[in-house]
């Protein structure tokens, strides 16, 4: 029996009967645990040769996979509901019924390059699919359907931890002259002009973003009746965390609230389809040409409302339970001193100084 240690982790490699086994000894944190497992392995993969045990299943589709993901996902995961955008994009890429055994490290790589360049997706999100496919994998390992994970040779993305964005001020009375843009139309069937305002859809849902910090998801699914306009806040119950919060109303958000018909049980509705909108990539995007904006998404606006609040000294417990993070290191990122802030503490230490008497 053989075991070695690989970039960080534990090896092992086999023959039964002229048979080469190899893997990863998962859960090995020595080299006497990955004997252990090394042990395991081979005492099973005899059992297999040997007709005691079932062999490993051939043509497992991906959709397979999937389901096993899916339900290990509801049982341990807050959040994995939002995981099944990301399984649709994988299945989509490889097929529902694509043979998991025929997914080598190589196609794992085309997926990468997938993502970057035709979806365009930064390395931290690419390495998110990866991190579900992987598990996928493991999972099928794990129910002894698979032998193998491809993802176990590919490495991840070198993802850039740039300063994340924040709205400054002039920077937001451009923004909304630019959701106010308007231009000359004809319409089509009486081809009378008139003026339109394309992007002015975007001012109320905007405004709840920079008054709530609510993310994307939670804006565009929010229903009246997750709204107490007696009590003064917004109750979420659908959230990444799992975890249900609430957030309290301001004068300026209830007014926009007040502004909207009730026309659907959801506030923000798309008038071409009386549904919720899916998706305000590609409107937001234009908004931030137009008002030269540069590197600004619309998660920025909720990293925008955390850096106002710890910057007016808001305590970072408020800030974390406003936001839902489950962890209070998600909320430091989101923090972020500005220069005047770093001036005022050396400025309090030099008052603490000891001065020369004469």
């Amino acid at each position: 029996m053989t075991v070695r240690m690989e970039k960080g982790k534990w090896y092992y490699q086999f023959m039964i009967k002229g048979q080469r086994y190899h893997g990863v000894c998962h859960g090995a944190t020595d080299k006497k645990s990955a004997e252990k497992i090394e042990t395991a392995i081979k005492f099973k993969s005899m059992q297999q040769q040997n007709g005691l045990i079932p062999k490993e299943e051939k043509n497992v589709s991906l959709n397979r996979l999937k389901d096993l993901y899916v339900s290990y996902a509801k049982n341990n995961k807050k959040s994995y509901k939002h995981d099944n955008y990301s399984l649709n994009i994988i299945l989509n890429y490889f097929g529902t019924n694509a043979v998991v055994q025929k997914i080598t490290p190589k196609r794992i790589e085309d997926f990468k390059q997938y993502l970057k360049t035709e979806r365009n997706l930064k390395n931290s999100s690419i390495n998110r699919y990866l991190e579900i496919l992987s598990k996928m994998f493991n999972l099928g390992i794990d129910n002894e359907i698979i032998r193998t994970n491809p993802l176990q040779k590919t490495a991840k993305l070198r993802e850039d931890n740039h300063k994340i964005r924040f709205l400054t001020v002039d920077e937001e009375q451009r923004l909304f002259k630019a959701i106010e843009y308007e231009h000359e139309v004809t319409d089509r069937h009486t081809r009378k002009k008139k003026i339109v305002k394309p992007y002015v859809f975007l001012k109320p849902i905007v405004i709840t973003a920079l008054q709530t910090g609510m993310r994307r998801g939670e804006i565009l699914n929010l229903k009246w009746s997750n709204i107490d306009f007696d009590y003064g806040f917004i109750e979420l119950l659908d959230t990444k965390s799992g975890k249900a919060r609430k957030v309290p109303i301001s004068e300026v958000l209830r007014e926009v609230f007040d502004s909207i018909d009730k026309v659907s049980e959801y506030v923000f509705i798309n008038p071409k389809t009386n549904k919720p909108y899916l998706d305000l990539k590609k409107s937001f995007h234009k908004v931030m040409e137009l008002a030269n904006i540069q590197n600004f998404r619309f998660h920025d606006l909720r990293h925008t409302v955390a850096t106002r609040l710890v910057e007016k000294g808001i305590d970072l417990i408020v800030v974390q339970e406003l936001l839902g993070h489950s962890n209070i290191t998600t909320t430091q990122r989101y923090a972020h001193p500005v220069p005047e802030r770093k001036q005022q503490a050396i400025n309090i230490l030099n008052n603490y100084s000891c001065k020369e008497t004469s």
